[in-house]
């Protein structure tokens, strides 16, 4: 179809020319301000996005700070506020240029150029459209700081300081990256947007479609979640069965009969709050991530927030449900708990993660429930192995990150593949289904699959040999001690509440101050009795 310039210029000859010329001037103007208001609207969506997405490391703070005891608040605390820093200095000098850099050195594993960001943008005289790609920085260094963040939490109440800072950088600037190039760049194995035009190697005709990141940012942070609880052990007293896989596995024994319940969260309301907010958050995390608002993507990022909420309320509802089934079966009395139907909402949400775009509702629906079930399965089964992680990271975010993923295999179809990706999923003339087997003898539910069990041996065995390293040198965990009294206090960072205070407030008929002074008095008096008893001797 001829565009209005085309058409006018043709007609040029039949009647005024001078006066068409300026018309034709006129409409070429126009289009060049429409496309410059687009861009500049779709910067500010990213910017948008990136800030949502950022929020939810408040959330996480929130969750995790809440989920472990009062003596670790601040230590943990101190690590969701690193990651932030770390993520962002390490994702400028090489996360980015790993996960997207383009240069000679570029392969199918890994990307290589643009590192510190150094001829990030089309033009460097170019301010406009120098835009995109330092906003595309911005919005993909929120998404790097997540996955770091899920890490810290299964890692929570026993991990040194120094291996924390450790794993972390190595997480951000190599881990984490190399998963981003296989799905999401022009030159990745994996990738949707590997079109071909490269010399890059491309296993199958469509390429994963993980739309905003079950695989790429939660698979890899809970697999490597999985390595660090693993390689670490139970906390103390924490999980006591004799000869456990965590105990052979790491040389710890702990002490027997001690209540379990002294691990429960220490605040409900900080764990829903946090909740809440990650929730709200990935209204950025997963709308956003199509990068455009304009034409079409507007509809596309609406469908997405449907798809979205629809995963995350049916994810509580699944694992509510599963989990209330399992209490009955073995007949305990309490059948409704707030920390599993807070993590079921974070299970859903991980799973519709891949699909929001290329899904309908009803599949939302599914996918949300199975992904809570996913949830309350793989946490008892860690229970089982006996293997300790305090936030659950791997069953959230591991395990619902798998079924997010081979979801897409199971219920995306061609029409909404076709909004979402454009042509660049257009191969042969065709598009995908659920179970739509290509021309090569594939289907996609192959490619989906492949690609989760590569995220998976990846992230694991990159991260466990880390840590492994770590345990060996006798990095990773703390003391006995330390742990003991708590990591506020072993790093020296200060109790997160006055414990005195509240005591003092909340039992007003008891001198706390006084009691603790006559008790510190009278051990003195005994050790001083003790002592002359044994000279006299």
């Amino acid at each position: 179809m001829a565009t209005p310039t085309q058409t006018l210029t043709q007609t040029a000859t039949l009647f005024n020319q001078d006066l068409a010329l300026r018309l034709i001037g006129e409409i070429e103007g126009l289009e060049e301000r429409k496309a410059s208001v687009d861009e500049g609207v779709n910067i500010a969506w990213l910017l948008f996005g990136a800030s949502l997405v950022f929020f939810m490391q408040a959330g996480f703070a929130m969750l995790e700070s809440g989920t472990v005891r009062t003596w670790n608040v601040t230590s943990i605390l101190f690590k969701n506020t690193m990651d932030g820093v770390l993520s962002a200095a390490l994702f400028w000098m090489c996360g980015w240029g790993f996960s997207y850099g383009t240069s000679n050195a570029e392969t199918s594993f890994i990307g290589a150029g643009q590192f510190f960001l150094i001829s990030a943008s089309p033009s460097d005289t170019n301010l406009v459209s120098g835009g995109p790609d330092h906003a595309g920085w911005l919005f993909q260094w929120a998404f790097a700081a997540t996955a770091a963040t899920i890490v810290s939490g299964a890692v929570a109440e026993r991990c040194r300081l120094g291996a924390y800072f450790v794993y972390t950088i190595l997480l951000i600037a190599i881990i984490y990256p190399v998963v981003v190039h296989w799905g999401w760049s022009s030159c990745g194995w994996a990738s949707a947007f590997n079109d071909g035009s490269k010399d890059c190697f491309k296993f199958g005709q469509l390429g994963v479609i993980d739309f905003a990141g079950s695989g790429v940012v939660h698979m890899t942070g809970g697999f490597s979640a999985l390595a660090g609880s693993v390689m670490l052990g139970p906390r103390r007293g924490r999980l006591t069965g004799e000869d456990s896989p965590a105990e052979l596995a790491t040389g710890y024994r702990f002490e027997k009969g001690v209540a379990d319940d002294q691990f429960n969260p220490h605040s409900i309301p900080q764990q829903a709050l946090g909740v809440f907010i990650l929730w709200f958050g990935w209204y950025g995390f997963n709308c956003v991530s199509t990068l455009a608002i304009t034409g079409g993507a507007g509809a596309v990022a609406a469908k997405v927030a449907a798809t979205t909420t629809m995963g995350a309320a049916m994810g509580g509802l699944g694992a509510l449900i599963f989990n209330r089934i399992l209490v009955a079966f073995k007949k305990r009395t309490t059948a409704y708990d707030i920390s599993t139907l807070l993590n079921g909402i974070l299970g859903g949400l991980v799973s519709i993660t891949a699909g929001c775009a290329v899904v309908e509702p009803w599949a939302a629906v599914v996918i949300g429930i199975v992904g809570g079930m996913t949830y309350v399965g793989a946490s008892a089964m860690l229970k089982g192995l006996e293997i300790d992680d305090p936030l659950d990271a791997f069953p959230v975010h591991g395990a619902c990150g798998i079924w997010g993923v081979i979801s897409v295999g199971i219920f995306a179809n061609s029409q909404n593949v076709y909004r979402a990706y454009g042509t660049s999923l257009l191969r042969d003339g065709k598009y995908l289904d659920g179970f739509y087997d290509q021309a090569d003898g594939g289907n996609q539910f192959d490619v989906q699959l492949l690609f989760a069990l590569c995220v998976a041996l990846w992230s694991f065995s990159a991260s466990f040999i880390t840590f492994y390293i770590l345990s060996k040198l006798n990095l990773l965990r703390v003391s006995a001690a330390d742990e003991e009294r708590g990591l506020d206090a072993a790093e020296g960072m200060g109790a997160a509440y006055e414990m005195k205070q509240i005591m003092e407030k909340a039992f007003p008929e008891k001198n706390v101050a006084s009691s603790s002074s006559s008790s510190s008095s009278s051990s003195l008096k005994k050790n001083k009795e003790a002592k002359e008893v044994k000279e006299s001797v």
